[in-house]
């Protein structure tokens, strides 16, 4: 701050907090803070729980009822963390993938934009629909996935552009996590259904989890599920990101059988969600059994 204002003299000029405030008290000019990635530690240090908490303390500290600040604007993939009553950060109004409110036209690409685009680069926007489209919320009822679309006009043509930024791993790492019907109702998701989800009990962060719904919500949040506000349910939003979901489909059983994992499959038809796809798919049961410890697993060629 000296070097921008190398005519006032600070308190401390180690200290962030007093410096803002000695040159706000001299200018009576206000700052504009922005934080780009402001999750950024909750998202690289999921465990770090004490890193974390020094981090909202410091931007409490920075940010909270303090006069040189005009405006604080915070960008990122998680809601603000919520951590009792300890680092409130109360003083925001929070957008999200749950309920973007007035930003809604802004999450991505709106229906007439990408209509332009196709007819610019002469690509069909019934497929491109079908590939990217899928978020909608109140006052934008179709939001299109924005680096999928430029990626899509940029190649000339339809494909999964998004696993260059997510990888299907780390969906699967939440996916596998032991809450009885999870697995289940991703299933039902990848053949077009919708589940109910309770949004309230997330905590924020990305490894506290007590109900397959926090789950649920972190996957809305990271654009792997689209939310419908009204119902309450979520749904996968379109081919690209459940391509993301049938990389490999898996039916998981405990002191049942493998064959019977298997059966489901068929029975509740979980393919047909994937007549699109040109490849050939793996059919793979698991069963585990409580009482010896052991896995069973059968993988079946399903050849189109």
């Amino acid at each position: 701050m000296g070097l921008v204002y190398p005519d006032f003299r600070y308190f401390d000029e180690t200290n962030l907090m007093r410096t803002l405030q000695d040159i706000y008290n001299k200018t009576k000019r206000p700052f504009v803070v922005i934080i780009d990635e402001w999750d950024c530690i909750f998202r690289e240090y999921i465990t770090d729980k004490k890193a974390q908490e020094k981090y909202l303390d410091f931007l409490r500290d920075l940010l909270k009822d303090k006069g040189y600040v005009a405006l604080a604007y915070m960008t990122g993939i998680l809601p603000i963390k919520k951590c009792g009553t300890h680092s409130a950060l109360n003083m925001f109004d929070e957008f999200s993938m749950i309920d973007p409110g007035p930003l809604a036209e802004y999450v991505g690409f709106t229906e007439e934009e990408v209509s332009e685009l196709c007819e610019r680069y002469g690509m069909d926007m019934q497929e491109l629909k079908s590939w990217y489209d899928g978020y909608s919320f109140e006052g934008a009822p179709s939001i299109y996935s924005p680096r999928s679309v430029v990626s899509c006009m940029r190649f000339g043509k339809f494909g999964n552009y998004w696993n260059q930024t997510e990888t299907f791993e780390a969906l699967k790492m939440y996916i596998d996590m032991n809450f009885e019907g999870l697995r289940d109702d991703v299933l039902s998701m990848i053949a077009g259904e919708s589940v109910p989800v309770n949004t309230g009990s997330f905590t924020n962060d990305m490894a506290t989890f007590h109900t397959e719904d926090d789950v649920l919500t972190l996957l809305i949040h990271l654009g792997y599920l689209a939310y419908d506000y009204d119902n309450k349910t979520v749904k996968i939003p379109n081919n690209e990101v459940r391509a993301e979901y049938v990389s490999s489909v898996v039916e998981l059983k405990w002191n049942e059988s493998a064959n019977g994992a298997i059966e489901q499959i068929k029975k509740k038809e979980y393919c047909k969600s994937l007549e699109e796809y040109k490849g050939n798919i793996l059919l793979v049961g698991v069963n585990y059994n409580k009482k010896t410890k052991k896995h069973e697993c059968i993988i079946e060629e399903d050849i189109k």
